[in-house]
């Protein structure tokens, strides 16, 4: 294989690996060349400590509250690729949604930008917003942990 071919096909993997890709596939003088790979596994969302984050949103709950908050209460709603993530679909928008606001199923919740595309994230169910976990303008990544909804 001559190197210039050799070094065609180690530029379209480091594409794949650089942009989170599992296939690239580039056409030049009749010759086509297809990289693919099999998609990373997934894994489950990191843990939230629902607990320490509840205590800190409303007085009701306290540290002599003798309820103890359960994570399953809140569904959380989690960053499904990587990407900047954006509260608001301009600098100077409102935001989509502020903590303690209302949402219904397929609501837009923010939007995260990846290689140029603006994707928006939905609530996946009606409830409300607890805690926003992600500051607006910064990376997140696959799996991340960006809203608490408490699905009322």
């Amino acid at each position: 294989m001559p190197d210039s071919s050799r070094r065609e096909i180690e530029d379209l993997v480091e594409l794949l690996n650089l942009y989170h890709l599992t296939e690239l596939e580039l056409e030049k003088k009749g010759v086509r060349i297809r990289v693919r790979r099999d998609p990373a596994p997934t894994f489950a969302s990191p843990a939230v400590d629902v607990s320490k984050i509840a205590k800190s949103l409303s007085p009701s709950v306290s540290e002599s509250s003798p309820q103890p908050v359960e994570s399953s209460q809140f569904l959380t709603i989690t960053s499904p690729i990587v990407g900047t993530f954006y509260r608001s679909s301009s600098p100077d928008a409102d935001p989509y949604v502020e903590e303690g606001a209302l949402v219904t199923k397929g609501q837009v919740l923010c939007i995260i930008e990846a290689m140029k595309l603006m994707n928006e994230i939905e609530a996946e169910a009606d409830g409300k917003v607890v805690k926003i976990l992600v500051e607006s303008m910064t990376p997140v990544e696959f799996g991340q942990p960006l809203f608490l909804i408490d699905p009322q």
